[in-house]
């Protein structure tokens, strides 16, 4: 993927979407329920914005060949 600007953005129906800053084309996208909302006190903006800076630098690890977690496939690929 070529270098260019992220940005974050809420969408009116409350979806916190990645994209690209110089097109609409959603590259990731995060929807909270209602009550992790609720849980997280108005703050699923700011989880979010973390969500995608760990998620972003482990892209930018696995394009430089870093990161190799799941390079064993005979090894359950378990996510929590």
């Amino acid at each position: 993927m070529p270098a260019s600007f992220l940005e974050i953005v809420e969408l009116p129906d409350g979806r916190i979407v990645l994209r690209r800053a110089e097109d609409e084309e959603v590259l990731v996208t995060l929807d909270f329920s209602d009550p992790a909302k609720e849980f997280l006190q108005g703050q699923h903006v700011e989880v979010a914005k973390a969500m995608f800076d760990i998620g972003v630098q482990m892209a930018g690890r696995m394009a430089e060949g870093d990161y190799d977690l799941f390079d064993d496939e005979d090894t359950p690929r378990v996510l929590h």
